[in-house]
């Protein structure tokens, strides 16, 4: 949670500890699930990987790094005059994990290899290979295997282990899996995951280790180097320190651009890590647990966790790893029908509760305005990527049937408004009808629908009926002290710090509060933001830092940021203690939450580009910290990818390109400017 580090192929992934005498390496498989449809059950442990090295002494020169340019985590030291090298990465192209060893002195490698299962599954030994086969007690089938290439020497098994003695090398690759099958109507279970394991090890086995190097860095780079960014140079001093004294250096007002940097990009190589196509979303913390019983279930939270993910995932330039969680929403379907039938009595559409696990389960609340939001996801896919085929094969019918929900529970006020009847602004004050946030949610649903109904020219019938609905919707209102009210009541306490702040959803990541277009409502949203502080947990900062962007302060978006990259060592669930970051810069919900990584990563581009309210804004919140710069490859919404230069807090120079051509409206320097783009 706080040191190791982390690798990852969107399905299988590893927390490497780099210990000398021991090499530890804690491994999950996002599909490894306790509970069913109906009980959340948890996301669940796999196992570990040791390493055992004989006559480890006399250190020194160790050095540890994971380089996310190249997504490969290296460990060398010296011991006994004998330079030691461990390389480890996690192969998406060929999904396996790979391990290394290596010495400048033949057959220096000596040492024993365990595997364990948090499970209690079988463990059986054969030439050169360990394999793991169990299943947990809601029948889901687990394996994994290991194979050990050596050069020179010898690898046999001694009891529980596979003991290696004089290599030149080592090799290992790991595998593992599940027979989870995304499909309801298949009772969520597939085939045997150990012929598909066997598969990939030996397919990976029959590799050198520089041809499964090759292809995995250029697999993982066609997606990281899409985007690169520079907010400024650090001084060298800072850059030859280790990341944790960095930290240190930095929550003491230390000035350290490129460890900005550094965590903007963090965020999009834990998000390529743990969620690639044809595997699961990333969940509260990626892909990395090493328990059975993590904090909130490590599940897909439904009132802005999951969706904080996905933040980043079309502007930071990874559309590719959004389809997890658009499909994802897409398989849940037709369990959540199901149970919110049960629940609501309800003839049309779905929702879901707060805690849901890969089942179609959920647990805690209910949150109604849950699925309306996943469908925000659904239309910010069409807006970046422009793909029409998909808006109507995939998208469309998700966001009608979750209108026809809202449309049959809407309830009228005294006024004749239509209220959302049982809300709750998570997690914070009473249950009762018109519900900022709800109402927000809501509106924004029917907004995005409109719009694609529009674009596909389809049900325009049923489109009138959603326009009529929208504008009957309560809308956000201003209270006594001009804040943005959170209930329909003006109730709002100027003292309440809550780390919660759900009803500036308007503000972001929603739309329909802005400061261009709707400027009595920011200056409101702004009030509540002034009044909760911007001292919280760490995703909650992690929302801040996307609001002030979204009202153009970026010296206070700033400030936010510097407060979440601040080296923190509470592990423990405390709501009171605050957040920031660890050593190896996970956040600290306090424990951790991988949320606050993706929310800063959206945070950072909203500050250098917006394009929600019809046009694309260059710089929109570009901090004083920040005077000179340049980014490549952030996306617009309409398809477009925009490169930007600045010196003095200015734009000199940027490039709008796109596949498909078009007209954009851009603003810069606060200047609007229609600029064709050909594709």
């Amino acid at each position: 949670m706080t040191e190791a580090l982390p690798v990852g192929n969107g399905r299988l992934g590893g927390m490497i500890f780099g210990d000398i005498a021991t090499e530890h390496i804690q491994f999950d498989e996002i599909s490894l699930w306790s509970g069913d449809e109906k009980e959340t059950g948890a996301y669940q442990a796999f196992g570990d990987l040791f390493i055992d090295f004989k006559d480890t002494s006399a250190i020194d020169q160790y050095h540890r790094e994971l380089n996310i340019e190249n997504a490969v985590h290296t460990v060398t030291f010296r011991s006994n005059g004998v330079s030691y090298k461990r390389e480890i990465f996690c192969s998406a192209k060929d999904q396996v994990m790979v391990l290394r060893i290596s010495a400048d002195r033949h057959g220096a490698c000596n040492g024993a290899i365990r595997l364990s299962d948090m499970h209690h599954g079988k463990i059986e030994f054969a030439d050169h290979k360990i394999s793991i086969n169990g299943k947990l007690d809601n029948g889901l089938s687990y394996a994994a295997g290991l194979t050990v290439l050596n050069d020179g020497g010898e690898v046999q098994i001694s009891g529980q282990s596979l003991k290696f003695d004089k290599t030149n090398s080592l090799i290992l690759i790991l595998a593992a899996g599940t027979n989870y099958l995304p499909d309801f109507s298949k009772g969520w279970r597939g085939e045997n995951p150990l012929p598909g394991i066997e598969k990939h090890l030996k397919l990976a086995s029959n590799q050198s280790f520089e041809q499964l190097l090759s292809r995995h860095i250029a697999d993982y780079q066609s997606l990281f180097k899409r985007v690169i960014l520079s907010v400024g140079t650090s001084e060298p001093s800072l850059l030859a320190k280790p990341t944790d004294l960095r930290l240190v250096s930095y929550k003491k007002g230390g000035n350290d651009p490129e460890l900005e940097q550094l965590f903007f990009q963090y965020g999009r190589y834990l998000l390529i890590s743990s969620s690639r196509q044809g595997s699961l979303p990333a969940n509260l913390q990626g892909l990395w647990n090493n328990s059975n019983n993590p904090p909130w279930r490590s599940d897909y939270h439904s009132n802005i966790n999951v969706q904080m993910n996905y933040w980043p995932a079309e502007v930071a330039n990874l559309s590719e790893c959004h389809i997890p969680f658009l499909e994802y929403i897409n398989n849940q379907r037709e369990v959540r029908k199901i149970a919110t039938s049960e629940f609501y009595h309800s003839k049309k559409g779905w929702t879901l509760q707060t805690e849901n696990n890969i089942f179609g389960a959920g647990s805690f609340v209910w949150n109604p305005p849950a699925s309306a939001w996943y469908c925000q996801h659904l239309w910010e896919h069409y807006a970046f990527t422009g793909d029409k085929k998909y808006l109507a094969d995939f998208a469309y019918p998700i966001l009608k049937e979750v209108c026809e929900f809202w449309e049959e529970r809407l309830i009228p006020d005294s006024k004749g408004n239509l209220m959302t009847p049982d809300g709750w602004s998570p997690e914070h004050g009473p249950h009762e009808p018109g519900v900022t946030y709800d109402q927000e949610i809501v509106w924004d649903l029917f907004n995005n629908f409109i719009e694609a109904s529009q674009i596909l020219n389809m049900d325009p019938e049923y489109r009138t009926k959603v326009v009529a609905l929208r504008e009957k919707l309560l809308k956000p209102q201003i209270g006594k002290w001009g804040q943005l009210m959170e209930w329909s009541v003006d109730r709002d306490d100027s003292t309440d710090t809550h780390r919660h702040i759900s009803h500036l959803f308007a503000l972001h990541p929603g739309r329909q509060i802005s400061l261009t277009r709707t400027p009595e409502l920011a200056a409101a949203a702004k009030k509540i933001l002034i009044a909760r502080g911007d001292k919280s947990t760490g995703w909650a900062m992690a929302w801040r830092i996307n609001f002030w962007a979204r009202l153009f302060e970026g010296d206070h978006a700033y400030r936010l940021l510097r407060n979440l990259i601040s080296i923190v060592d509470n592990t423990g669930t405390s709501y009171g203690k605050g957040g920031g970051v660890y050593a190896n810069l996970f956040d600290a919900h306090p424990p951790f939450q991988i949320d606050g990584n993706f929310g800063a990563t959206a945070g950072i581009a909203e500050m250098l580009i917006q394009s929600q309210a019809g046009e694309i804004c260059l710089l929109p919140a570009l901090p004083w910290a920040w005077p000179e710069g340049s980014v490549t490859g952030l996306r617009a919404r309409g398809g477009f990818v925009v490169d930007i230069s600045w010196k003095g807090g200015k734009v000199v120079k940027y490039r709008i390109a796109s596949d498909k051509g078009g007209t954009a409206m851009v603003r810069v320097n606060g200047e609007l400017r229609k600029v064709n783009v050909a594709h």
